[in-house]
């Protein structure tokens, strides 16, 4: 039977490494899959991992039509076993629908791979179709870690280092260093609710709080 697999995780859980490891192992087994991402740091056409690895892939837009272009392809001749979906969150409900259609009426394995919430800790609306049609959600085991060392559980977009919680739900940028204002890091639940990012904790623990810092938001802090 075909399935409909999301892998979801926070921002450098390796999502996006998976989905590369998936289509070899697959592709290895004499399988043929098409691949598909979204908003990816490499640019449109692309998917690609923090480690260094990149594939080309077909660009989901907002008219993009998961059903018509397997059927199409399939008519031409083409072989499609599975479809790997990357950054999924920012996929639109009626295409997560199309995803599942394919698994129930085509059976083609669908992995699809996403963080779940955005920057405000609210849920994308792709991740959340994919979270209510999926067979099953495989959350990645892989833990990205808060500058305190802790689980990192959420999301944070920062601007200049500093957290905000107001904008566009989708603002295309990366993880750690970067050069543009934007940027994400993820964090654990109690230092996203305090907007605490790295950067204010350093600022913080230099300007004479470097003692409460530790007794209060350290790595043993429980």
């Amino acid at each position: 039977m075909a399935e409909l697999v999301f892998f979801s995780g926070t921002m450098d859980c390796g999502k996006s490494t998976l989905a590369l490891q998936l289509d070899h192992n697959h592709s290895a087994r004499g399988r043929t899959g098409l691949t598909f991402s979204r908003n990816d740091r490499a640019g449109t056409d692309r998917l690609s991992s923090r480690l260094g690895l990149e594939v080309a892939a077909h660009e989901v837009r907002d008219d993009t039509d998961f059903w018509s272009f397997v059927v199409d392809a399939r008519r031409h001749g083409e072989t499609v076993d599975y479809l790997i979906c990357d950054e999924a969150q920012f996929y639109s409900t009626t295409q997560v629908e199309q995803l599942a259609r394919l698994v129930d009426e085509v059976e083609i394995d669908v992995f699809a791979f996403g963080i779940t919430a955005d920057f405000r800790s609210y849920l994308f609306p792709g991740s959340a179709r994919l979270i209510e049609l999926a067979d099953r959600v495989e959350v990645l085991q892989v833990q990205a870690l808060c500058w305190c060392g802790a689980r990192a559980t959420h999301n944070a977009r920062t601007v200049d280092g500093w957290m905000v919680v107001e904008g566009a739900q989708v603002v295309v940028g990366d993880t750690g260093d970067s050069e543009s204002e934007v940027a994400y890091e993820v964090l654990c639940r109690r230092h996203h609710m305090r907007r605490m990012t790295s950067s204010s904790a350093r600022l913080r623990s230099t300007s004479g709080d470097g003692l409460a810092l530790h007794l209060t938001d350290g790595p043993t802090a429980r």
